[in-house]
């Protein structure tokens, strides 16, 4: 058997390493465009200067020779040839596999407001290649808009901070962290994030670049018709799955990326897919276990992906914790919310017929194991005389013998 893996980040680094436990003597061959393996979650450090490459590094530094994997490093993808069982790099070099996964991650998307794409003082924030070039962009730029308030452009903000930069946010979101943070505990980072010098604007978008001579970004007129000035942009605000190179070629994409089931198939009996190439598992833990599954099924050991919860967000901002699960802003009719509040903690639970749907735990994260478990077993919570926020694993959990927990209705 000869298996071949697209891609170096969470779920191909994973995934490899797993077909290998499973399959001692099969033939595993890993491409990537990236030359090293690296944990994309913390770029911010590599660009403050906290870790070098080597430190961002999330797998063995013997990783190809101890799981005797051929690591093709530096070379994309370009295309398919199924009927053949191979795939197609940029220089035409084709490599055959039997089994093939899919895991090609996703890349920055380009909004098309006017001008920006064709700015020459403009780029992403997903690749070392994008933090080499913000080192330089950080030791000369005085103006750096940061476009997009999500986990990344968090990043990109802390990243800066760390070198002594003060750069400004801008995003169309009420307050930042919109997906993972209701609008109150939002507030304590941008309290913070203003108090570090960060000027914030939000509800507002870009409506245009407007360029010099030179074809570069002078300043930015959002959509309430302020104008800042801007020297360097750096966009955060949306990504694309790396399904491009899949076009044309038969196999399913949907509108966010690769199509494949909670074994990882694709359309393809010989393809499977994981991670953020779906554009549908954005967070890391999720990517990894996908890797896993993907690599079991092609291995021959069924699994399924059912069996964690994905909506999860753990962050930890200017030295403020916080841990977001599920829907945390529900519209009207979607859930009750009940929350306790101290001077030093927010928690926000939302429930819907006994069942907690959504949380949000800011300052302390004490009860987020707890949550994750009644969130993810859809534990019926009105079974329990007490208020939410105190129940504990004893009111639905057992302990064996050798310690564990398990959970017993």
């Amino acid at each position: 058997m000869k298996y071949v893996v697209l891609g170096s980040s969470a779920a191909g680094i994973n995934g490899a390493r797993e077909l290998r436990r499973l399959d001692p003597a099969s033939e595993i061959v890993l491409i990537s465009k990236d030359e090293a393996i690296y944990s994309r979650c913390i770029l911010h450090h590599y660009l403050g200067g906290e870790r070098n490459v080597e430190q961002l590094c999330f797998a063995e530094k013997d990783f190809d020779r101890r799981y005797r994997i051929q690591w093709m490093k530096g070379r994309a993808c370009t295309g398919l040839d199924r009927k053949e069982k191979q795939v197609i790099l940029e220089n035409g070099e084709r490599v055959g596999y039997d089994k093939l996964l899919i895991a090609t991650g996703s890349h920055t998307y380009i909004p098309p407001v006017k001008n920006l794409r064709e700015a020459k003082n403009v780029c992403g924030f997903r690749n070392l290649e994008d933090m080499e070039r913000l080192k330089d962009v950080a030791a000369n730029a005085k103006h750096i808009i940061v476009m997009g308030a999500g986990l990344v452009g968090l990043d990109c903000v802390t990243g800066f901070l760390e070198l002594g930069v003060k750069s400004v946010l801008i995003d169309t979101a009420g307050w930042l962290l919109s997906k993972q943070l209701d609008e109150r505990a939002a507030k304590a980072y941008e309290e913070a994030f203003a108090a570090e010098g960060v000027r914030q604007y939000y509800g507002v978008g870009v409506e245009e670049a407007l360029l010099n001579e030179e074809g570069a970004i002078r300043a930015v007129r959002l959509t309430d018709g302020r104008e800042l000035p801007c020297d360097y942009m750096v966009v955060t605000a949306g990504v694309r799955s790396n399904v491009e190179f899949l076009e044309g070629f038969g196999i399913e994409l949907g509108k966010f990326g690769l199509l494949y089931d909670e074994f990882g198939r694709t359309n393809d009996e010989a393809i499977y897919g994981a991670g953020d190439v779906s554009g549908t598992s954005p967070i890391w833990p999720a990517a990894v276990k996908e890797g896993l599954v993907a690599a079991a099924n092609m291995a021959g050991e069924k699994r399924k992906m059912t069996d964690f919860f994905a909506s999860k967000s753990t962050m930890n901002f200017l030295g403020i914790p916080a841990m977001s699960l599920g829907n945390v802003n529900p519209q009207e009719g979607e859930g009750e919310v009940e929350i306790r509040e101290t001077r030093d903690s927010y928690k926000k639970i939302v429930h819907k017929n006994g069942k907690i749907i959504g949380a949000v735990l800011l300052g302390d994260l004490a009860y987020g194991g707890i949550l994750q478990q009644l969130i993810a077993r859809r534990i019926d919570v009105t079974k329990v005389k007490k208020p939410v926020f105190d129940i504990d694993y004893s009111d639905f959990f057992h302990m064996k013998e050798n310690f564990e927990f398990y959970y017993e209705e």
